[in-house]
C-alpha cells in the first residue's frame, strides 16, 4: 500500500510562548509516529514544569498588561472572524496534516476542520449578540450583571479530532478576552502548531495564545497545578479527569471536563430500520471509532433483533478500510500503537462474551500500520467488559430487550452518561424515554448533529460542567452582581448611642 507523506512536513515541533516558537528549556523532546508506518516522523518538544512557567507567565502579562480582555466585543469579534476565514482557506492543507498526523479518513478531517471555523464565526457572533441580565426593583435599585474574563485558562485537549476539539475551547476562551495555555495530546502535536501563524495572521496579540507540548504527566500536570492558573478545560478519559480534579482542589480552579462515553443507540420495532442502520453503524465507525460520543452499545428490540444484527454485520464487512488519505476510504487507521494493542485487546475480550458477526482481527491486504476491522459482537450481555468499558475503536456491542423498561435499564447500566440515541416513531415514548435515560444528550431519530446553542456535556463518569453556546460563556467569565440604589439606603442603625432622657420639668 502507497503511504501518503506530505509535504511540507515541520523538522521539529516547538512551543509557542509570547509570540515565538522555542525549544524546552531544558531540551526534552518526544517522538512523534504516524500510525500508518508508526515511524518516528518529527521530535517534539517536550514542556516540563519550566516551560509552562513561561507561557503561564506571558499569558499573565498578555491579560493584566495588554489589550486583548480590553477590547469592544466587536474588536474581538473581527479578529476571531479572520481567524475561521484563515482557517476555511487552509482547509485541504489542515485535513492533509491531520489525516497523516490520527489516522482519519480524509473526508472526516476535512469535515473537521470546517467545524473548527465554524466554532470560531459562532463564538464571535455571540459575544457580539449576547445579553445580561438587568433586575429593576422599581423606584429602589437597579441591579445587573458585569461580565469579566477571569484570566488564563488552561486547555487540556484529546488526540481524536484535535485541530476541532482545540477550536471548541480556544474560540469562546479567547471570545471572552481571556488568555490561553493549550497543551494538546502528545499522540498528535502537528496540527496545533498550525494555530500559532493562524492566530498571528488574524491579528491576536503575542502572549494571548501560547501552546506547550508534551506528556500529560509532566506539562499537562504542571498546567493543573499551577497557582496563575484559573481555569481548566479538559477533554479526555474520565481516569485522567479524576486525576485533574484532585490536582485542581488545592487551587479551587474552575474545571469543564469532557470526559469518556458508552452511549447506548435504542432501535425500538418501529423504528425506520434503514435509517436506524445508517445511524448506527456511522455513529460507531467514523471517525475510527474514536469519538466519545460513538453510539457503542446498540440495543434492539425482540421482534427486529435477528434481522437487524445481520444487516448491521453485513453493512460493517462492507467498511472501506484502507490508506486515510483515499478519498474512498471510511475507516482509516487508530492513531498509535499503543491504542491499537488497546482496542485488539478488547477484540480478545469480545470473543468469549459475546457472538463475533463481523470483523474481529486486522483487515486483509494491511499487514502492516493500526488498522482494525470493524468489529460487531452480538447477544452481549450487560456485565460484559465489552458493554461496560469504552473501547474508542471501531467496535459494537449489540443486545435484545424485550420492554421499554428492560431497555431503559440496559441503558442506564453503566457508569457513563454522555451521549444516548432514540430510534421510535412512537411520540409519547420517544419523550418519556428521553428524559429518563442518563445522558448529558439525547438524539431522536438522528445522528450526533451538533446545535453550537445547546449544552454539550456528560452525566455520572462522562464530565463536569457544560460547554456550548452560553455555557461556554459562563465558564469562561465571572458573573459580577453589580447593584445600585436608587434611594435613600435604609439600613438598621447599629452602634447609634441611645438618645439622653430629657430633664424633668421645673416645678
Amino acid at each position: 500500500m502507497t503511504h501518503h507523506v506530505p509535504d511540507g512536513l515541520p523538522d521539529r515541533i516547538r512551543h509557542f510562548i509570547d509570540g515565538r516558537f522555542v525549544d524546552s528549556v531544558g531540551g526534552e523532546t518526544f517522538d512523534v509516529l504516524d500510525p500508518v508506518s508508526n515511524e518516528t516522523y518529527v521530535q517534539a518538544a517536550a514542556g516540563q514544569q519550566a516551560d509552562i512557567d513561561l507561557a503561564v507567565a506571558a499569558a499573565r502579562r498578555a491579560f493584566t498588561d495588554g489589550p486583548w480582555p480590553r477590547l469592544l466585543p466587536r474588536q474581538r469579534s473581527r479578529v476571531l472572524h479572520r481567524v475561521a476565514d484563515l482557517v476555511e482557506a487552509s482547509d485541504a492543507r489542515l485535513a492533509e496534516l491531520e489525516t497523516f498526523d490520527t489516522g482519519l479518513p480524509i473526508t472526516q478531517a476535512l469535515g473537521q476542520a470546517q467545524r473548527a471555523a465554524e466554532n470560531f464565526r459562532f463564538f464571535a457572533d455571540l459575544i457580539v449578540a449576547q445579553s445580561d441580565d438587568t433586575y429593576k426593583v422599581p423606584g429602589r435599585q437597579v441591579n445587573y450583571v458585569n461580565r469579566k474574563p477571569i484570566g488564563v485558562a488552561g486547555l487540556i485537549t484529546p488526540w481524536n479530532t484535535p485541530f476541532m476539539l482545540e477550536s471548541w475551547k480556544l474560540a469562546p476562551a479567547l471570545a471572552t478576552g481571556n488568555t490561553v495555555v493549550l497543551k494538546p495530546a502528545e499522540f498528535t502535536p502537528l496540527s496545533a502548531s498550525l494555530w500559532a501563524e493562524i492566530f498571528r495572521e488574524a491579528g491576536v496579540p503575542d502572549g494571548v495564545f501560547n501552546l506547550v507540548n508534551g506528556l500529560g504527566e509532566e506539562a499537562g500536570d504542571a498546567l493543573v497545578k499551577h497557582p496563575d492558573v484559573p481555569l481548566i478545560s479538559f477533554t479526555g478519559e474520565s481516569r485522567t479527569g479524576q486525576i485533574i480534579f484532585a490536582n485542581a482542589a488545592p487551587f479551587l480552579k474552575g474545571l469543564s471536563m469532557e470526559l469518556g462515553g458508552k452511549s447506548p443507540a435504542v432501535v425500538f420495532a418501529d423504528a425506520d430500520l434503514e435509517a436506524a442502520l445508517d445511524a448506527t453503524v456511522f455513529g460507531v465507525f467514523s471517525l475510527n471509532g474514536e469519538r466519545c460520543t460513538a453510539g457503542s452499545r446498540v440495543l434492539v428490540e425482540r421482534p427486529i433483533y435477528d434481522d437487524f444484527v445481520a444487516r448491521y454485520a453485513e453493512r460493517a464487512k462492507n467498511i472501506v478500510v484502507g490508506d486515510p488519505h483515499d478519498p474512498k476510504t471510511e475507516v482509516g487507521a487508530l492513531v498509535h500503537p499503543e491504542h491499537y494493542e488497546k482496542v485488539m485487546s478488547y477484540v480478545e475480550i469480545g470473543k468469549s462474551e459475546g457472538r463475533l458477526v463481523a470483523g474481529g482481527g486486522r483487515p486483509e491486504g494491511l499487514e502492516t500500520g493500526n488498522y482494525v476491522a470493524p468489529t460487531v459482537f452480538a447477544d452481549v450481555a450487560p456485565d460484559a467488559r465489552i458493554f461496560q468499558e469504552e473501547i474508542f475503536g471501531p467496535v459494537v456491542a449489540i443486545t435484545p430487550f424485550d420492554t421499554d423498561a428492560e431497555a431503559l435499564a440496559l441503558a442506564n447500566d453503566t457508569r457513563y452518561g454522555l451521549a444516548a440515541y432514540i430510534w421510535t416513531n412512537d411520540l409519547m415514548r420517544a419523550h418519556t424515554f428521553s428524559q429518563s435515560v442518563e445522558a448529558g444528550m439525547v438524539w431522536l431519530n438522528s445522528n450526533n448533529v451538533r446545535d453550537l446553542r445547546t449544552p454539550f456535556g456528560g452525566v455520572k463518569a462522562s464530565g463536569l460542567g457544560h460547554e456550548g453556546g452560553y455555557r461556554s460563556i459562563d465558564f469562561y467569565t465571572d458573573q459580577q452582581a453589580v447593584h445600585i440604589t436608587l434611594a435613600t439606603a435604609h439600613s438598621p442603625r447599629f452602634g447609634v448611642a441611645p438618645a439622653a432622657p430629657a430633664a424633668p420639668a421645673a416645678p
